[in-house]
C-alpha cells in the first residue's frame, strides 16, 4: 500500500491523498506537478521515473489514512 506522503519533497507544497497532482517514483519519493516537471519527471533522489500518484478517497482513506510525516527539508530542501 502506498504511503501517500503529504507534501512535495522539493518545495513543500501540500499534496492531499484525495486530490491529483502528486508524482511518485518506485520508492514513493513524492513531488508536486511543477517540481516533477522541473526535474524532467526523473526523481532527483534515485533517478527513477516520476508518475502520477493515484488518489485515495472515501472509505479507503478513512481506513488507511495518508501519512502525516512531511518530507520537505529533510535533505536541506
Amino acid at each position: 500500500m502506498l504511503e501517500m506522503r503529504p507534501d512535495c519533497e522539493r518545495c513543500g507544497t501540500d499534496l492531499p491523498a484525495d486530490q491529483g497532482g502528486a508524482f511518485i517514483c518506485s520508492f514513493e519519493c513524492t513531488f508536486c506537478a511543477m517540481c516533477a516537471d522541473a526535474v524532467d519527471e526523473r526523481c532527483p533522489n534515485c533517478g527513477g521515473e516520476l508518475l502520477d500518484r493515484p488518489t485515495r478517497t472515501g472509505g479507503a482513506l478513512r481506513t488507511h489514512p495518508a501519512s502525516t510525516e512531511r518530507r520537505f527539508g529533510e535533505d536541506g530542501g
